[in-house]
């Protein structure tokens, strides 16, 4: 007996140390995360800012839990729009700083416009004098056409260059649905609102097709152009290859020959070519920055002079937080934009507000709300829409009470228009499984929810023909939201309107935007209306902290969510949509796809 108590109590006291030692390992690796993150990276002479092309760019970034990190759990790199830019214009400004470095090529992009903007950016930076070099094993299409700004593009010599153009296939769930007794029931205003045909069609349809072919053919053509005048080449040239072949399986010389690639090269190699660009020794090592590195470089930025807010409005426009838990990344929820846009109306030390809008659109309830609170708003002092990737439906109801819109030349905008959708599983649930309703009501429409789910007659006709008029109302809502933002008649702007999708340097011509600009001519165009000469931009929500990311508020959607959409990729999204249209509005106002490129 004595023996077993000492065993058991040598066993806790390992536990007990075990668990002092691992607490105390936790708190340092911790602390030294906070240090370095506060701390400010010197520049060494003759450096390199290296860009890892991989993982996905986003609007703005998403950091992971320090927990995960620590654990080696951390998911893929979420890069930020923001970042990414801020990060090159202080190499672009850094003496010490030579030159770009490009590496890999497998990044998506949270739409076309990201991908344009990040470019842009590059551009600039390369017309201050530096260099930018760009290196991959592969590269696809996004990658491919932000690295076409480089000096020089190398591909290992058993690469493979993913160019394709524009296209995609929806997933029609109508077939499926028929074969488990499942019919959605439909309403919307506009022909081209297509949300609902998903789940009501097997195909697409013309009106549909006409939308998507022209906004995505208007993208690949802004791309190629860019890319031709990058590669000197024809944009022409580069479109009839595609279409006589699969660059994808072309042999890599011809990628060369085409001059889409300037040589092809082993990574060691590369490496040699960095040297050389440096006039560094054989043994020399390359001084690189990454990204984390460069956030912490001190910025040149100025910071003198009146206050212009930016708020980023970014993802699906929600209710209430609860929605949010079926999200994958950031949501717009209504009650808390509206407190926020009230305090930035009433800050005396904000002279001017801008929204920079990135969203598919979402709930129309929310949408109106969120733009009555801008309507308030502009009445104290100037408000500015900056539009990024996508500023859809609900997105661009939230825009259009701006007095300035500026866009990005391949922004997805417009959708005018509003759906809805009520699932009907009695063929499921009663037909094949057996299961019959009954029960009681005082008034005629007491159950209409339920019956318009579980059952079939006349009666849900009726309720689905008040459901139209409900839908009917929200669209000409719409349109007078618009037409008072724009200054537009009713009549007019329901012609550019139907749910059609536009791109945005086609939306410049019909009046739904103002100005084709990034968010810099944004920004100067609020303090020009502030008639402020002295500004500096500061922004909101501000970035959760260390503590906030041990902390969250939400659960982001589930441990088998994250597990399917490993396992799935794009075709689980399909099935997390039928879960999402369940907690959603019953009245929505947004893009019925993603316009995520790889």
């Amino acid at each position: 007996m004595r023996q077993f108590f000492k065993m058991t109590f040598a066993t806790i006291c390992g536990i007990i140390i075990f668990l002092v030692i691992a607490s105390l390992f936790f708190a340092i690796s911790l602390a030294g995360m906070l240090a370095s993150d506060s701390a400010t990276t010197k520049v060494q002479e003759n450096s390199v800012f290296v860009i890892k092309m991989d993982g996905s760019i986003n609007e703005r970034s998403e950091e992971g839990s320090p927990l995960s990190t620590l654990l080696g759990q951390a998911d893929m790199e979420i890069m930020g729009l923001d970042d990414l830019i801020a990060s090159i214009r202080k190499a672009k400004d850094n003496e010490d700083i030579k030159g770009i470095y490009l590496e890999g090529g497998l990044t998506d992009f949270d739409a076309p416009a990201t991908a344009q903007q990040l470019r842009d950016e590059l551009s600039a930076f390369k017309k201050s004098g530096k260099w930018i070099v760009a290196y991959a094993d592969n590269y696809m299409q996004g990658a491919y056409y932000v690295a076409s700004v480089a000096d020089k593009i190398y591909m290992n010599k058993t690469g493979m260059l993913e160019l394709r153009g524009f296209g995609g296939l929806g997933t029609y769930w109508k077939g499926f649905l028929d074969k488990v007794g499942v019919e959605y029931q439909a309403v919307r205003v506009g022909k081209y609102k297509s949300y609902v045909e998903r789940m009501t069609r097997t195909d697409m349809s013309d009106n549909d097709r006409e939308q998507r072919l022209a906004y995505s053919q208007g993208i690949w053509n802004y791309w190629l152009k860019e890319i031709g005048e990058s590669r000197k080449v024809s944009a022409e040239s580069i479109n009839q290859w595609l279409n006589d072949s699969i660059p994808a399986f072309a042999d890599g010389n011809d990628y060369v020959k085409c001059k889409l690639i300037d040589k092809l090269m082993y990574p060691d190699e590369i490496k040699a070519e960095m040297k050389n660009r440096l006039k560094l020794g054989k043994d020399d090592e390359i001084k690189q920055l990454t990204l984390s590195d460069m956030l912490n470089v001190k910025s040149n930025e100025n910071n003198d002079g009146d206050e212009i807010a930016v708020y980023y409005a970014i993802g699906e426009i929600i209710d209430n937080p609860a929605q949010d838990m079926m999200s994958d990344g950031s949501s717009i929820i209504g009650k808390e934009t509206v407190e926020a846009l009230n305090k930035l109306a009433d800050d005396d030390d904000v002279k001017a507000v801008v929204l920079r809008v990135n969203s598919p659109g979402g709930s129309a309830a929310a949408s109106e709300q969120i733009w009555h609170a801008i309507k308030q708003l502009k009445t104290k002092k100037p408000f500015v829409v900056s539009m990024g990737g996508v500023a859809a439906s609900g997105g661009y109801m939230i825009s259009a009470a701006a007095n300035y819109i500026f866009a990005e030349p391949t922004t997805i905008t417009g959708s005018i228009g509003i759906f809805g959708m009520v699932p009907n599983f009695k063929g499921l649930v009663t037909d094949k499984l057996g299961f019959t309703f009954d029960g009681i009501k005082t008034n005629k429409y007491t159950h209409f929810e339920d019956e318009l789910v579980l059952t079939k007659g006349e009666g849900n006709e009726e309720v689905i023909k008040y459901m139209q008029g409900y839908v009917d109302r929200g669209y000409i809502n719409f349109l007078d939201i618009v037409a008072d933002g724009r200054k537009m008649k009713r009549e007019e702007v329901d012609a550019i309107a139907q749910g059609r999708v536009w791109l945005a340097s086609d939306a410049l011509k019909i009046k739904l935007v103002d100005k084709l600009g990034n968010l810099d001519d944004a920004v100067k165009k609020a303090a020009e209306l502030a008639k402020v000469k002295e500004y500096h931009k500061k922004v909101y929500p501000a970035k959760g902290s260390w503590l906030d990311q041990l902390m969250p508020k939400e659960n982001k959607g589930t441990y088998l969510d994250s597990e399917l959409r490993a396992l799935f990729g794009e075709y689980y999204e399909p099935f997390i949509e039928l879960r999402r249209n369940q907690l959603r509005n019953r009245m929505q106002a947004r893009l019925p796809y993603s316009v995520r490129v790889k």
